[in-house]
C-alpha cells in the first residue's frame, strides 16, 4: 500500500522538517550563549569548561592588562574576524556534541597561523629589529611561539 502526498502536504511536512532544525538550531544557540561569542569580553571563551584552563593561564599571563582573546586568537578585520567566530564555533559545537576533542586543547595550524600574525602585528617594531638575523618573520620556520608558548596563557 503506497501513500501519496499532494503538494500542501509534501509542503507541510518540509515546513515541519526545516521548523524542527531551525528550533533546534535556536534552542542550541541560546542555552550555548551564542549572542556572547559575537563579543570581545574574555570570559566568554571560558563558557566551555575545556577552556577553563586556558583561561585561568591567560589571567595570570603578562599579555592580560593588554589583550583579550580576540586580539589574539582572530584576525582583525571584520570579514574575517566574523568569519574565524563562526568557523571555530562550529569546529568546537561538533567536537562538544560528539566528544571527540582532544584533551588538553589544542591549537590547530590555521589558527596558530592568525596568532602567529598577530604576534607581528602587535610587535611589529621587535619584528623589525630581529630582520637580518638567522630567522626572520618572513621565514616559514619563524614562529614566535616556539620561544614565548606562554606569553598568553601561563600555567
Amino acid at each position: 500500500m503506497r501513500v501519496r502526498l499532494d503538494m500542501s502536504s509534501e509542503c507541510l511536512l518540509l515546513c515541519g522538517l526545516f521548523g524542527a532544525l531551525f528550533g533546534a538550531a535556536c534552542f542550541t544557540f541560546h542555552e550555548g550563549e551564542g549572542l556572547s561569542y559575537l563579543g570581545n569580553a574574555a570570559p566568554t571563551c571560558a563558557n566551555c569548561h575545556v577552556m577553563q584552563d586556558q583561561y585561568d593561564g591567560w589571567q595570570k599571563a603578562s599579555h592580560h592588562a593588554v589583550a583579550a582573546c580576540n586580539d589574539c586568537h582572530v584576525p582583525h578585520d571584520l570579514i574575517g574576524k566574523y568569519l574565524t567566530k563562526a568557523e571555530n564555533g562550529f569546529e568546537h559545537s561538533k567536537a562538544f556534541t560528539l566528544q571527540n576533542f582532544h584533551e588538553p586543547i589544542a591549537i590547530r595550524p590555521h589558527s596558530a597561523r592568525i596568532v602567529q600574525r598577530n604576534c607581528i602585528r602587535c610587535h611589529v617594531d621587535r619584528v623589525n629589529d630581529m630582520r637580518g638575523r638567522t630567522q626572520t618573520p618572513s621565514d616559514a620556520s619563524f614562529s614566535c611561539a616556539r620561544c614565548h608558548a606562554h606569553v598568553g596563557h601561563r600555567r
